[in-house]
């Protein structure tokens, strides 16, 4: 019988250490990335550039000054990423109470209150002294105004009055005027119609969401209207009164004589009205879980499908 002669046996458990080391690393830090993200809201800064971008092509038309909207549009998304972050912070109690929110990274514990107070102060100083520098001053006035609206007024008041809606529509509609301005046209009646609609979308919308998540709400102590009334009647009469004025205002760019095809246009918006106004009814009448949903989906097609509407006739 032949002896068997062992071979000597590789030891590799360090680098296998070292390699799960830069592993664990790597994701820590991709973990804080994603937090630092999450804080900013991003979904919502996107929509604000996408309305402010459109905003700015509409302002002005065929000759578009695309350095001066790219700089006011980074400054934007800064601006606004540092008012998401600020209304966290502020909310960081409340949003422990709630189910959809007690797992965002303040009240988590995923990121310190130290931390997000940095990044909101930084993110707002960069992007306003960015636009009075490389944009104008009227932009960064409306970026600020835009922030202390929507920190210092909308959210403190979300658990005081069902009027929080309303200040918040303000905050929301203000990106377009800023992406007007950035071109340097002057705020004229086609440029405040815009703003108003933004304005007025948002009264069908936040209904929806407030019926939607009505018991969180309830228990975080926030006086939305669907809180207030638990009925739902008055949120229903307030997404119907939003949609129903947001046919004629949205018309108001049709009168401008400039524009392409304004009765192309004004047939199409008026449809595109017509259709959310429905859904609003029927979410007053019905106030169930189905008509919310189905109001939600309608305003989140209504909003890119206007614009681009508003892009592709008058244009």
């Amino acid at each position: 019988m032949s002896r068997l002669n062992p071979r000597p046996i590789a030891v590799d458990i360090p680098v296998k250490a070292e390699t799960s080391s830069l592993d664990r690393a790597a994701g820590a830090i991709a973990s804080r990335l994603s937090d630092y993200l999450e804080l900013t809201k991003p979904r919502i800064v996107v929509l604000e550039l996408i309305v402010a971008g459109a905003a700015a092509c509409l302002a002005s038309r065929h000759a578009v000054n695309v350095s001066a909207v790219m700089h006011a549009l980074a400054a934007t998304a800064l601006v606004a990423a540092s008012a998401s972050i600020a209304n966290q912070w502020l909310e960081r109690r409340i949003d422990a109470r709630m189910r959809r929110t007690a797992n965002r990274p303040l009240p988590a514990g995923r990121i310190t209150s130290a931390e997000a107070l940095l990044l909101s102060a930084t993110a707002l100083i960069i992007g306003v002294t960015w636009l009075a520098l490389k944009v104008n001053a009227t932009t960064a006035a409306l970026g600020l105004a835009s922030w202390i609206i929507y920190v210092a007024i909308y959210t403190p008041l979300k658990t005081r009055s069902p009027l929080n809606t309303t200040v918040g529509a303000v905050a929301g509609a203000i990106p377009i005027l800023m992406g007007w301005t950035a071109t340097g046209a002057p705020l004229n009646l086609t440029a405040w119609s815009l703003a108003a609609v933004l304005f007025l979308w948002q009264f069908p919308h936040f209904m929806a969401i407030a019926w939607l998540y009505r018991r969180d709400y309830a228990n975080a102590g926030h006086r939305m209207l669907t809180v207030v009334d638990s009925t739902g009647a008055r949120a229903g009469a307030q997404a119907i009164l939003g949609a129903a004025l947001l046919i004629p205002v949205s018309l108001i760019p049709a009168m401008n004589p400039t524009s392409g095809s304004p009765m192309v246009y004004a047939l199409w918006a008026t449809l595109l009205g017509a259709g959310q106004f429905a859904l609003a009814v029927r979410f007053a009448v019905k106030r169930d879980e189905l008509s919310a949903r189905r109001l939600l989906r309608a305003t989140l097609a209504y909003l890119p499908m206007w614009m681009t509407l508003q892009l592709m006739v008058t244009l």
